[in-house]
């Protein structure tokens, strides 16, 4: 598990974007597309046209870092391109990549007490 600071701030790239792509094409679709600093230390999600395969970019600060996670089954909830650069927190962040919607967490059921 790759500890991420809790103050990191992250951006979903909405849209498609070409999973071809490294780092460097990434970074700059972060400068011309987001109009961000991809080197700031913010963390930018894009996601694949299939919907299973995303890319995470991150500059920590000693270097830069690229993470892909591809869904054995099912799609990334991804919002529509029509909302823009969505920000999420690193908790949303992370119902994401376990295939939860992070729109709405849904608490789970827990037994009462006994007794």
């Amino acid at each position: 598990m790759i500890a991420i600071p809790g103050n990191v701030r992250v951006w979903l790239a909405t849209g498609h974007t070409d999973m071809r792509r490294g780092f460097p094409s990434l970074a700059r679709l972060v400068q011309e597309s987001l109009k961000r600093d991809p080197h700031a230390g913010d963390l930018y999600v894009f996601r694949g046209r299939r919907g299973d395969l995303i890319k995470i970019i991150w500059h920590d600060g000693q270097g830069a870092c690229l993470f892909t996670k591809r869904l054995e089954r099912g799609r990334f909830l991804w919002p529509s391109l029509a909302d823009g650069v969505v920000t999420i927190s690193v908790a949303q962040l992370s119902y994401l990549l376990s295939g939860i919607d992070w729109r709405m967490p849904q608490a789970t059921w827990r037994p009462q007490a006994s007794g």
